[in-house]
């Protein structure tokens, strides 16, 4: 699958500042693509970078990845799990410390990380646990364009954003098109690409909102990006509940049927899993 890119689109693109990649995981990669990664070079590296050092280690000690021990060092978090965990991990946080605005963003965050956690918690409830890592990763990235959109069209964006709490994404996707030229799905692959995501992750993010018909065919995405999607989609729906309801209501209405026949469960499970993503992360006391 290839991002589609309009005129307008790449118009647009010379004059929007996609926000490169930090130096820790400019680091972390290139260590990666060795044939033997030296755990300590890749652990100095998240280390030097205090905002990146601390998410790693609330993301490992989080509801999500919950261990009998609390994890305390980056040494101990990259050998406790392993670099393909921490990995995605640390390009999903790096990625939040990069993305600045004008705005207050906090609430924007605090919801990518509530998705993200349930990504994680949803993977294993519908039988995906190798998945959970790329789709943590995915949760926090989902609305990476947001910022990109406010950066660029200021007020006017932050204006069409405020109506997201009550009006259904796939609408305001529609408005984005229509006032600005292009979305913040578009934008937001865009970045994952350039910071060099995986290519499954960055097609989800493009196909975040399309015609829920996406679920009933293998035409547009593969059998692995479909399981993302609908991971993602499950764990919208329980955090919506708690933030917003209507809206996030409307939202899985639209996917249900394809979401449900894809992981061939019902919505007795459905309602299980968001009783669990629930209990973890809004009615426990960590």
């Amino acid at each position: 699958m290839a991002i589609e890119i309009t005129t307008a689109e790449k118009r647009l693109l010379q004059k929007v500042s996609i926000p490169p990649r930090p130096q820790t995981l400019l680091t972390v990669s290139s260590e990666a693509k060795k044939e033997e990664p030296d755990v300590s070079v890749i652990a100095d590296a998240i280390a030097s970078d205090m905002g990146i050092a601390a998410a790693v280690l609330q993301v490992v000690n989080s509801a999500a990845y919950r261990r009998a021990k609390e994890i305390d060092s980056i040494q101990q978090a990259v050998m406790t799990l392993g670099f393909r965990r921490v990995f995605p991990i640390v390009k999903a946080v790096a990625l939040k410390s990069a993305l600045k605005s004008d705005y207050d963003l906090n609430e924007f965050w605090r919801y990518n990380e509530w998705v993200a956690s349930a990504c994680v918690m949803v993977s294993e409830a519908v039988g995906k646990p190798e998945l959970r890592d790329h789709a943590y990763m995915l949760g926090l990235f989902q609305s990476s364009g947001i910022p990109v959109m406010l950066s660029e069209f200021d007020e006017e964006y932050s204006e069409l954003l405020n109506a997201s709490s009550s009006q259904p994404w796939p609408e305001i996707i529609e408005q984005e098109q229509r006032k600005f030229n292009t979305t913040h799905t578009t934008m937001g692959a865009l970045l994952a690409q350039q910071w060099k995501l995986p290519k499954i992750v960055v097609e989800v993010i493009y196909y975040l909102f399309d015609d829920s018909s996406v679920f009933l065919t293998s035409s547009e995405l593969s059998e692995l990006a479909l399981d993302l999607l609908g991971i993602l989609k499950i764990s919208r729906y329980a955090i919506d509940l708690r933030t917003r309801s209507l809206a996030g209501q409307d939202e899985w209405q639209s996917v249900q049927d394809g979401v449900l026949e894809h992981f061939q469960i019902d919505e007795f499970k459905v309602e299980e899993i968001i009783e669990l993503v629930h209990e973890e992360l809004f009615d426990t006391d960590h």
